[in-house]
Parts: C-alpha cells; sequence; structure tokens
C-alpha cells in the first residue's frame, strides 16, 4: 500500500486528483494464470449497481466446501498478485471468491472511493449466490484497503446478505488519518499534512461502521512491524467495535504479513469454521 514515489511526483499527483490517487494503485496486467500453478479457477463477470462491469476469480475449494470466503485485496496491481494470500484455502475446504475493483486487471472503469465499495458489494452478492449453491456459511475477508472496505460493507449490508463472519487485515480505521500519516513521512508535504488530508473523504471511514458489524464476528489481524498501517489502527478499530471481536498482533509481522507468522494459518482456518459451522 501507498507504494514510494519522489515527493514532487507525489504532490503533484495529489493536487491534480484531490489525492484520491493515493489509495489506488491499479494495473491491468495479469502477471500469473492461476493454472499453470496448479490452481483451479474460474473467470467470473458481473456488473456493480451503477453498470460497470467487474472481473473476478472463483477458487472453488478442493474437496467438500466448509465455507465460502469473499476476499477484498489491497490498493495495488490486480487479483494475480493477491492470489498469494487465499490461494491456500481451497485445500482447507473454503471457495474464494476473489474480485477486482473497478480500474483493477480485466475490470472496467476506474476507481474512486464510491465506486470500490459499489464493487465490493456487487461481489458480496455473487459470493452469497455461490455459498447457497453450495450450502455453505460466507466471510468476508479483506486486506489494508480491502480490510477497510470490508469492515465498511459489512456494517452497511452483512446482515442484508447473510454474512456469518468478517475478517480484516491490516485495515486502516480512516481515510483521512491514514493518508495525515503518509503526507508526514514526506518532507514536501509534510507542512500541508493537515490542509492535505481535509481534501479526502472520510465518508466511508470504517472507524464510523465497524460498531455497526455487531453482531457478526469481527477478528482483527495486524502486524506490530507494520510500517504502512501502524497497528494503533487496528487497536482503534478494535476499541470502537461490538462484541464478539477480537485482536490478534503478530509481533514480528509487517504490512499484511500477519499470516505468514507460524501458526497463524491454523487459527485463521479454525476460527473461520467454528464461526461458520455454527451459522
Amino acid at each position: 500500500m501507498f507504494p514510494g514515489k519522489p515527493a514532487l511526483v507525489l504532490l503533484m499527483a495529489l493536487l491534480l486528483q484531490g489525492c484520491a490517487g493515493l489509495f489506488f494503485y491499479p494495473e491491468r496486467e495479469h502477471y500469473l494464470d492461476p493454472a499453470d500453478h496448479g490452481i483451479l479457477y474460474e473467470d467470473v463477470y458481473f456488473r456493480a449497481s451503477d453498470g460497470v462491469r467487474l472481473h473476478g476469480w472463483w477458487l472453488p475449494a478442493t474437496d467438500d466446501a466448509v465455507g465460502t470466503v469473499l476476499f477484498l485485496h489491497g490498493n495495488a496491481q490486480n487479483v494475480s498478485t493477491h492470489i498469494a494470500a487465499v490461494y491456500w484455502l481451497p485445500e482447507q475446504g473454503f471457495n474464494v471468491f476473489m474480485p477486482d475493483y473497478r480500474g483493477f486487471g480485466k475490470s472496467e472503469g476506474r476507481p474512486s472511493f464510491a465506486g470500490v465499495h459499489r464493487d465490493a458489494e456487487a461481489a458480496l452478492a455473487i459470493a452469497r449466490e455461490r455459498a447457497d449453491e453450495d450450502g455453505t456459511g460466507l466471510a468476508v475477508f479483506g486486506q489494508s484497503l480491502g480490510g477497510a472496505i470490508a469492515i465498511t460493507l459489512v456494517a452497511e449490508a452483512g446482515r442484508q446478505y447473510g454474512v456469518d463472519a468478517l475478517v480484516a487485515d491490516s485495515p486502516f480505521s480512516s481515510y483521512r488519518g491514514i493518508a495525515r500519516e503518509k503526507f508526514g513521512e514526506v518532507w514536501l508535504t509534510w507542512p500541508l499534512q493537515y490542509p492535505f488530508s481535509w481534501t479526502i473523504s472520510d465518508r466511508f471511514a470504517p472507524i464510523d461502521f465497524v460498531h455497526r458489524v455487531s453482531p457478526i464476528p469481527l477478528l482483527l489481524l495486524a502486524g506490530d512491524r507494520d510500517p504502512i498501517v501502524p497497528p494503533h489502527h487496528a487497536r482503534a478499530l478494535y476499541q470502537a467495535a461490538g462484541p464478539p471481536v477480537e485482536l490478534r498482533r503478530a509481533s514480528t509481522a509487517g504490512h499484511t504479513q500477519a499470516l505468514t507468522v507460524r501458526g497463524e494459518r491454523e487459527y485463521l482456518v479454525d476460527w473461520m469454521k467454528q464461526r461458520l459451522r455454527n451459522r
């Protein structure tokens, strides 16, 4: 998230795009085909509520499915680079639907704050349909920007679509807040971090929605060594959330690296299976 750029280029981009460009770094090219790595998948095309045509990958469980997971990825590249976060879940009995937001990969359009939230809800509808076909529970799992989107999505639409569990890995608590932190890291924008940050909409700020996730179980993951989204964001979300909520911190992990720590994948699998079994 927030790839490094020369300060002047960053400043010009922010001024020209109203700072929204800080959050979206899409790429059209796919860097791998899952089939080349022995991963079964299906291309899925669907539309957001405003008609934008979107694309995603469906990864079926390798045996009888015990759950279905909607995976919302971070703000850079596309599904072909984010598949590393979830390719292992089908072997654990989970179907996985991983969509690209508008402007990413094979999805049409250009990303915007409102647009990617529309895309996430459209993807949730697809995941719900597929889960019903397989007779499984449904979890939403988001990383980084995707974690922030997932919290707002489930708070607003989770009960409507029958979401049984939510996992947010390295989410930030506020679009404006994380932008202010990023501006403060660059000498050229440091004096302007407050005026610049106020140009960013916080309409979808997870901190304002997370209390509405309850009673859907929420698991927050954070790396104590995360330089991109420091763990204080996860702590703030944990404190603002209603029960049941759990904050799981990995002391050695960086950004979206909690599940690379020994034992954490197993914990996540057990946590999701228990919540989806008790639907």
